[in-house]
């Protein structure tokens, strides 16, 4: 046979070198190739090598037979990673060795992550709600107000306004309604002329009725009483759930209601005294709006989050009152 045949042949039968799970390169000899090799071997003492049991020659041959050293490529950056079969598995139990798993270089994994879903909130917000309406829920909705006379009556007038407009129309318009109405400063608004009084529009149109209108400036004269009697309209309106918001803890939406016989019970009383417009439903409106009852349904994130407002207030005015 010619040498070149020879060379071929052997090429042929030569196995190629793979690799190992650590990515080590390694060389498979054939049994006919380790004998050959040994033979020549045992003539020169000073070059004797032991000889490799099977056991360890399979211990380290690679644990995918499809990653070969095509795998070194031109594109040498990708590797296949494949799972060890129960057979191989066996195989390194046996030999002492642990079945590894193979990762590209420079790749990092990591496990999936799970988006944070967006907070629960009362039933009558909904994705298509106005963000300023949004906002407001989240923000002001059933916060406790002390202490400050022209947010609750600001309040007040808007609880009136939702028998003509809903709680997006006027959250928009807000700005107009603090512009037109000073500020809900009570000692202004008493002192408004009829001129002015029936001048607050929105593009041409009233921003209220005139009887709401006459009953903002009405109410204002009647809190303007309030506050040299009780010290101020904050003092008046909290006294009726002893300084202390009444949590109702509904679970579902239908169960929230429009008025309460406590919110009769202070529209008797604002009636009484002078104010207008003024019915049961606007009050439980305004004591929705106020915090003098945390309406928000337990499901709500805001629910909880609103007591913990409530708890840091009173400890405040305890301690005040303390020093």
């Amino acid at each position: 046979m010619p040498v070149a045949t020879k060379l071929n042949a052997s090429r042929a039968t030569e196995p190629r070198a793979i690799l190992k799970p650590g990515g080590n390169r390694v060389t498979v000899y054939e049994e006919h190739k380790r004998k050959k090799e040994n033979t020549k071997k045992t003539h020169d003492p000073r070059k004797q090598v032991p000889n490799i049991s099977d056991s360890v020659v399979q211990s380290n041959v690679s644990l995918d037979s499809t990653c070969s050293s095509d795998s070194f490529s031109s594109d040498s950056s990708v590797k296949k990673v494949n799972t060890v079969n129960a057979n191989e598995s066996a195989k390194m139990k046996r030999n002492g060795f642990k079945p590894v798993r193979v990762v590209p270089d420079g790749v990092h994994v990591s496990p999936p992550h799970k988006a944070s879903e967006p907070s629960k909130r009362c039933d009558w917000i909904t994705p298509n709600s106005d963000p300023l309406y949004t906002a407001f829920h989240d923000e002001e909705w059933g916060v406790p107000v002390y202490n400050d006379d022209r947010k609750l009556f600001e309040l007040l007038v808007f609880s009136q306004a939702l028998a003509e407009h809903t709680w997006p129309a006027i959250l928009n318009h807000r700005d107009i309604f603090r512009k037109l109405f000073e500020n809900f400063d009570p000692s202004s608004i008493a002192q408004f002329t009829e001129k002015k009084l029936l001048t607050p529009k929105i593009n041409g149109n009233p921003l209220l009725s005139e009887q709401k209108l006459r009953a903002i400036v009405e109410n204002a004269k009647q809190l303007l009483k309030v506050q040299l009697e009780f010290g101020s309209f904050s003092n008046y309106c909290w006294k009726f759930v002893n300084h202390k918001p009444i949590r109702n803890e509904f679970r579902y939406g239908r169960q929230v209601p429009v008025k309460t016989p406590k919110a009769e019970l202070i529209s008797k009383d604002m009636m009484r005294r002078g104010f207008q417009c003024v019915g049961p439903k606007v009050v439980y409106s305004f004591m929705q709006v106020t915090g003098l009852v945390n309406d928000h349904l337990l499901t709500c994130f805001r629910c909880q989050q609103c007591n913990v407002t409530i708890k840091n207030k009173i400890n405040t005015e305890v301690y005040e009152k303390k020093v």
